[in-house]
């Protein structure tokens, strides 16, 4: 049975988990994917409208990177047209707690961040 440490070098953040893990929910669609999905399962275009301003082939890819990396599942229901359901797992259920403080702090420090960007962009480095 393969280790958790015999990820093959390819993908994404291969051989690294603290990289791999970020690679993959690092980006805005991701995050943002998750936390809609966070009360219920939703479909496609519930998804779609929710998240806004994505794309539904960026849309599209994200919900298959993420069910790839077990963050969610999708469920296909035999009926015309087939109906599909994605939703959090155990695993995407326990990544709320963190994925929340990340993105309180993110908030948090935000106007800092701004702050530090102009002075760094004007040429004030002093904190």
């Amino acid at each position: 049975m393969p280790r958790e440490t015999d990820v093959p070098k390819q993908q994404p953040g291969g051989g690294c988990p603290i990289r791999g893990v970020l690679d993959r929910i690092g980006d805005q669609w991701s995050l943002l994917t998750l936390e809609a999905l966070e009360g219920e399962k939703k479909r496609f275009n519930e998804l779609l409208r929710e998240i806004g301003d994505i794309s539904k082939q960026m849309l599209s890819k994200t919900l298959r990177h993420l069910e790839q990396d077990g963050f969610i599942s999708r469920t296909v229901y035999p009926e015309v047209p087939p109906r599909v359901e994605y939703e959090l797992t155990e695993m995407g259920r326990s990544f709320l707690l963190p994925m929340k403080a990340l993105i309180g702090w993110a908030e948090q420090n935000h106007p800092a961040i701004i702050r530090a960007r102009q002075r760094h962009e004007t040429g004030e480095h002093g904190v």
